[in-house]
């Protein structure tokens, strides 16, 4: 593998009292693993940053950035693009969230017993207004900046969330640096499960890919799902003592890494997305339900795509899927598309809210409860740089 490499100068003016223009490059720190050409969409989301940089002089110059700049920002990467160190640091505090206690209500959640347990337990009984058009793409940015906060705060760990490109794990994903089940992984594929018969979406089915069964390489061979499942895909997953799927349930992680679900989340796929969306509601609909396209054997939608590259349980069970780390790893992805979407506009698309359905854009509120404390108006979450009163503030590179 060619070795990473990091922007971190700050160039000098061209002539002396002239202020030369500054390039965001000076102001993000930028690491790239040359093993991985950068995508049409890491291209895009580099040309873009001249607009990300323009609209932070404007909020800055007007006051209304809320102490965010692109200098302070947090800078999520992707996973390859880290150093092992920063994976390892990363693991370690996931580890440590896997092991701290619970913080949920224990009436209401008997089978939590860490504070890992609390993000699935929120996710089971609030899986209406996350995933509900006026929700789902601020209601996500927030509950991962409440993940990332409790990695941060309570476990120590230094950097910020990595993001998953989709299409670097379109040839050989278990052998990927994130699946490979080395020390320094996010854990490897389940063991075979022949009863496993692949997943049947709206628009195909995804076939199983020899996994499966419970993951057993890498640093999460050991943890257990504790409560759901809410609404499984894998056969004999073990039912809940509750009805409410809050009872203690331990059993192992399972997953079947598949290169047919990351073939429907492409590069491709995801620039057209982007630029081809020149609303709101038209980037909501074709990021969940893609035109149907018979010639296309891959035409999940990117939402669902993503979802099901590890799929498994409890990450391929809607209600619960926090219950595998990766699906941090796949929202922080979706959150970048939506970042990027948003930026090629910013004066007009920082705001712009799904109107599919929704009625309450204007008023509701996000309380992630017993994850965050702040209770914050849904627009809040729309702004990645200064929202919040400067909670949210990073980028994408």
């Amino acid at each position: 593998m060619r070795s990473i490499w990091s922007v971190s100068v700050l160039l000098p003016s061209a002539l002396a009292g002239v202020v030369a223009p500054r390039d965001w490059r000076t102001m993000v720190n930028v690491q790239r693993n040359g093993f991985y050409p950068l995508d049409v969409v890491d291209k895009l989301e580099e040309t873009t940053m001249t607009n990300v940089e323009a609209y932070m002089s404007k909020k800055i110059a007007a006051g209304k950035n809320n102490g965010c700049t692109l200098e302070n920002a947090g800078v999520r990467r992707e996973w390859g693009d880290m150093t092992v160190e920063q994976r390892s640091d990363f693991i370690n505090a996931t580890l440590c969230l896997m092991k701290a206690p619970s913080k949920a209500p224990k009436d209401q959640f008997p089978g939590a017993r860490t504070r890992y347990d609390d993000f699935m337990a929120y996710h089971l009984t609030n899986a209406g207004p996350l995933h509900d058009t006026i929700g789902l793409f601020p209601a996500h940015k927030y509950f991962l900046l409440a993940y990332e906060s409790a990695l941060r705060n309570e476990c120590g760990y230094k950097g910020y969330h990595p993001y998953m490109n989709y299409d670097r794990y379109t040839k050989d994903p278990k052998s990927s640096a994130l699946f490979n089940g080395n020390a320094t992984s996010m854990g490897g594929n389940g063991l075979p499960d022949p009863k496993y018969t692949g997943l049947r979406t709206g628009t195909g089915t995804i076939k199983p890919a020899g996994g499966g069964g419970c993951v057993t390489e890498g640093p999460f061979k050991d943890y257990m799902a504790n409560i759901g499942p809410g609404a499984p895909v894998m056969n004999n997953v073990p039912k809940n003592p509750l009805p409410s799927g809050g009872g203690y349930n331990p059993r192992c992680m399972r997953r079947d890494i598949s290169v047919e679900a990351a073939l429907g989340a492409t590069a491709d796929r995801s620039y057209n997305l982007i630029t081809k969306s020149k609303d709101i509601n038209t980037f909501y609909n074709t990021l969940l339900t893609p035109p149907r396209n018979a010639s296309d054997p891959y035409n999940f939608g990117i939402h669902t795509s993503g979802h099901y590259i590890s799929g498994g349980d409890p990450g391929g069970d809607p209600m619960v899927s926090p219950g595998d780390p990766i699906f941090y790893f796949h929202h922080a992805m979706l959150d970048r598309l939506w970042w990027i979407w948003q930026m090629q506009d910013p004066e007009k698309r920082v705001n712009a809210q799904v109107t599919l359905g929704g009625r309450d854009g204007a008023t509701r509120k996000l309380d992630l409860k017993w994850l965050i404390a702040d209770v914050i108006p849904v627009i809040e979450a729309h702004d990645g740089l200064g929202g919040a009163g400067g909670v949210f503030c990073h980028v994408y590179v």
